[in-house]
């Protein structure tokens, strides 16, 4: 587990390097059906709880991005750049990786950590984000680590009560400020996203005069931007 850590404090570029193509497509079949069975052997040890574990009502997976910043980015090259850190099934698998991991306050540069249900892509394409949305919250630095880790403890124990509804979070770290987002599936639907504010303000401890803004994942891929042009709600 350290390994894959390790690899993401030293991994400054973000794109993946697509496989040399082998000698022989035999090889490269060969290849791609090891790679396929370690993956999956993998998922398996990673989702299910070990003995007297506790286990989450849903299993999660930790993502990492980091990009150059102004650099255009399409859906392809976006999911190119988002490396999965690992799928966990109980609160002690969560403690082991996040015990591991830099905490927002200490990245550099353009990154983001994502925690999203097991299944789900960080991407307002996936299926269950597509007709969702996320509440944004701006930060200034200092305070991402903190507001971080309430976030993502309040949404494994499933302080949200809003069902099923809560695909995943995110926390993103630029030059001036941090972001911290919450995304849901129903962007329609107004009394679970202003359940979803208000668990929100409560579980950040935030000044009643903080601005959250909410924007729908179709009007991200319209504009092709997670946070300009947002409608403000305090």
């Amino acid at each position: 587990m350290n390994n894959k850590f390790d690899a993401l404090k030293d991994d400054d570029s973000g794109d993946h390097d697509q496989n040399e193509e082998n000698s022989t497509q035999k090889d490269g079949e060969k290849e791609k059906s090891e790679r396929d069975k370690s993956q999956s052997s993998n998922k398996r040890k990673a989702v299910v709880p070990g003995p007297a574990e506790h286990p989450l009502q849903y299993n999660y997976t930790f993502w990492y991005s980091r990009r150059t910043p102004g650099r255009p980015t399409s859906s392809q090259s976006y999911e190119q750049n988002i490396k999965q850190i690992g799928t966990f099934a109980s609160v002690e698998q969560f403690w082991r990786f996040y015990s591991h991991m830099v905490r927002p306050g200490d990245l550099t540069g353009h990154s983001d950590f994502h925690l999203f249900k097991e299944g789900i892509k960080p991407m307002w394409e996936d299926d269950a984000n597509k007709n969702g949305g996320k509440w944004i919250i701006r930060l200034r630095k200092g305070l991402a680590s903190r507001c971080w880790e309430n976030l993502i403890l309040a949404m494994l124990g499933e302080q949200f009560m809003v069902g099923e509804e809560i695909c995943g979070a995110v926390v993103s770290v630029r030059f001036q400020e941090d972001i911290i987002s919450i995304w849901n599936k129903t962007a329609s639907d107004q009394a679970t996203t202003a359940r979803i504010r208000d668990t929100l303000r409560r579980v950040l401890n935030l000044p009643p005069n903080t601005i959250m803004e909410y924007k729908t994942h179709t009007d991200s891929i319209k504009d092709n931007s997670s946070f300009r042009n947002t409608k403000i709600t305090l």
